[in-house]
Order: C-alpha cells, then sequence, then structure tokens
C-alpha cells in the first residue's frame, strides 16, 4: 500500500470514528467543529459552543477530539475531508502539525476559519478568531506587577511548545517583565504543558530549588491550580497566582482569594463568530468583514468577576 493509498484507508477509517449522525439531511450543510483535547475544560467549553452555534445556524456539525495528537487530528480532517463537510472550524493542536492538513482542506475548496491558535503558515483560510495573547500574557504579568508595586521574586509555568497561545502568551508576559527585571525577577520558568498534574510537580520542583516566590504567573488556569495545591501542601497560601482562561473552577478560586487573578479570553465568543462566518460563507460565499478578529483578554479578579464569560457555571 503506498502512502496515498494509506492516508485515504486511514481518513475513510477516521470518518466512520468521528462523532457525527449516519446520516444528514440533505438540506442542511455540515461542518466540522475540532478542537485540541478534550481532556482539559475549556476546549470543552470551546466545542459546546461551536455545538450550540452549529444549532442555532441550522447545520449538521462532525465533531473532533484530537486527543492531544497531531496525527490524530490530521486524520479527523482528512476524514471530514472524505465525508465532504462544507466547511471547517478549528482549533489546531500544534500550528505547525497541522499545517499540512489545513493546507489540504484549502485546497479541496473547504473554507476553514481557526479559532484560538492561529496558522501563519498557510495562505487561503478564510479567517481566524481569537484573543490577542500577547495582549493577554501582558495584563497578566501587569497584573502582577501591580500587586507588587516594590518589585517581586516570580515563577512562571509557560504553556505547551508550539501551541500559539503558550508563544503569545510568553512573550507577553516577558514584554512586560523584561525590562522591569531588576525588580521583578523570573526566578523558576519551565514549562508545564497547559497541565494541572504536570504544573503541580514542576511547582514543587521549584519550590524546592528556589524556595518561596511572591507570585507565579501561569499560562492557563489547570497550571494556576496545579501550582496552588502545590503551594498550599507548604502552606504557602500567601503566594500571588495568576491563571489564563477564566474557567469557572479559576474563578471560585479567584472568588475564594485562592487564586489572586485569571485572564479572560472569551472562548465561546470565539467560537460562535467562528461558526457564524464558515456558514455565512458555506451557504452563499459571504466574505467575513474582517480576516483576522482578535478579542482583547481581560484580567479577572475579585472586583470584576461579573465580566467572567462562564460566570454563571460556578458554585
Amino acid at each position: 500500500m503506498n502512502r496515498r493509498e494509506f492516508l485515504l484507508s486511514s481518513a475513510a477509517f477516521g470518518a466512520m470514528m468521528l462523532a457525527a449522525p449516519s446520516v444528514f439531511a440533505e438540506d442542511k450543510l455540515t461542518i466540522l467543529g475540532s478542537v485540541p483535547n478534550l481532556g482539559f475544560p475549556f476546549f470543552v467549553h470551546m466545542l459546546n459552543e461551536i455545538k450550540a452555534e452549529a444549532a442555532a445556524q441550522g447545520v449538521n456539525l462532525t465533531e473532533s477530539d484530537g486527543q492531544n495528537s497531531a496525527t490524530k487530528q490530521t486524520a479527523d480532517i482528512e476524514a471530514a475531508l472524505v465525508q465532504k463537510v462544507n466547511a471547517i472550524v478549528i482549533s489546531p493542536l500544534d500550528v505547525n502539525a497541522l499545517a499540512p492538513a489545513i493546507e489540504e482542506a484549502v485546497k479541496a475548496g473547504v473554507p476553514v476559519v481557526t479559532i484560538d491558535r492561529r496558522v501563519d503558515g498557510v495562505e487561503g483560510i478564510l479567517a481566524h478568531v481569537g484573543a490577542d495573547n500577547v495582549k493577554g500574557g501582558e495584563a497578566e504579568a501587569n497584573a502582577m506587577v501591580a500587586a507588587f508595586p516594590n518589585g517581586a521574586k516570580i515563577f512562571h509555568l509557560q504553556g505547551q511548545p508550539g501551541a500559539g497561545p503558550a508563544i503569545d502568551r510568553n512573550k507577553g508576559v516577558h514584554n512586560v517583565l523584561d525590562p522591569l527585571k531588576d525588580k521583578y525577577q523570573i526566578v523558576f520558568e519551565q514549562t508545564a504543558n497547559f497541565a494541572r498534574a504536570e504544573a503541580l510537580s514542576v511547582t514543587e520542583a521549584g519550590l524546592a530549588a528556589n524556595g518561596k516566590p511572591d507570585a507565579i504567573v501561569c499560562a492557563n488556569d489547570d497550571m494556576a491550580l496545579g501550582a496552588m495545591e502545590a503551594c498550599a501542601a507548604r502552606n504557602f497560601t500567601d503566594v500571588k497566582i495568576y491563571g489564563f482562561d477564566a474557567l469557572p473552577e479559576a474563578l471560585v478560586a479567584v472568588r475564594d482569594g485562592k487564586l489572586a487573578g485569571t485572564v479572560e479570553q472569551f472562548p465561546g465568543e470565539q467560537s460562535r463568530t467562528a461558526v457564524r462566518i464558515a456558514v455565512a460563507f458555506a451557504k452563499d460565499k459571504t466574505e467575513p468583514k474582517e480576516k483576522l478578529v482578535l478579542l482583547t483578554p481581560i484580567v479577572i479578579g475579585k472586583d470584576n468577576l461579573d465580566k467572567a464569560e462562564r460566570i454563571g457555571e460556578t458554585k
């Protein structure tokens, strides 16, 4: 079997495995909604919002969970092309690894809208809808600076290497802190791959090697919650920890004073906007008013919890 036959066979098998109705109504469009990993609450929320908007737009949805595997997400795209979906809305696990599959979709004439993670190397993507993660990282770092006007010793937990948001949030944090390094020293900086359990062990290692920091800046809430657990185990409850994503669990921790803040990037609005753009083009070739739609993140603290997109899900 040659490579092309293998890919077609894999795609055909993947098509059977995608979470989609076996028979679509003939008068309805079908779109693929693909997220990197439903093991992360952030992406569960994102896919739920994609589903809700697809239903509101009257289109069928084929659901794809990348399962934290670029190979799996690639196979899901290829399967969707075999199914002849009318559009693709995708948050790619790795912006580089997914580029060939997205390019294949574009060449096949299937409109692609990316969300959350932007793929810059592929021509012809219909639009990107996301948050300005550089500004989000800057806002997170500025909130920490405001809390420590006299300077601070900082741990920085970075996101998954190769993921666009991780790259941009890291850039934003350093944009703020690097010019202030005489007062604000990052004494420990390491990836925890957006994962809570890994953040727990990474923070424990950082505490053992460097002692107690004043603040921990994290590239997502799962890592912030892991860092919080590590600090609590040592009774370091006064360490100010900042997350990113405004998950309901993080919002509760902010409300209760266990986290200092979290960055809201409005993933639901990202998802719904992306679906609207994709469906409009698939229906009648309506071009989006903007090819790049970036929402501005804000830091959520105790004083503005009502601004959080998912505050209604907190208990």
